[in-house]
């Protein structure tokens, strides 16, 4: 068995056997608008036979500031943050096609 380095963790199937290695990198790619924001991530992935491949996911929040002053963030939105997060989501979009991200091949275990 592998050891799991630093971003990595360790997946496993129904029973608890490992199964592959994940590892993230930080942010790829930022998109905002307002206090809406969508990120580009792209993860490192090897399954059980040692084949290696990566993926992208977005996240999408909406930042804000609580009582105290301070920034939070929250994965819910509100009727006037949809427009924006149709536009970040959009713009997260055309990178990756215009980046060939679109052909990436299926997660499947």
């Amino acid at each position: 068995m592998q050891a799991i380095q630093a971003g990595q963790t360790m997946a496993t199937n129904p029973v608890g056997l490992p199964v592959a290695h994940e590892q993230s990198h930080g942010p790829e790619k930022k998109f905002r608008a307002g206090a809406v924001s969508a990120t580009v991530w792209k993860n490192d992935r090897q399954r059980a036979t040692g084949e290696t491949f990566s993926y992208h996911t977005i996240s999408l929040e909406r930042s804000y500031k609580d009582q105290t002053g301070n920034w939070k963030s929250a994965s819910s939105l509100r009727l006037q943050d949809l427009p924006k997060a149709a536009l970040v989501i959009n713009e997260a979009y055309r990178y990756l096609t215009l980046n060939g991200v679109a052909a990436e091949e299926v997660v499947v275990e």
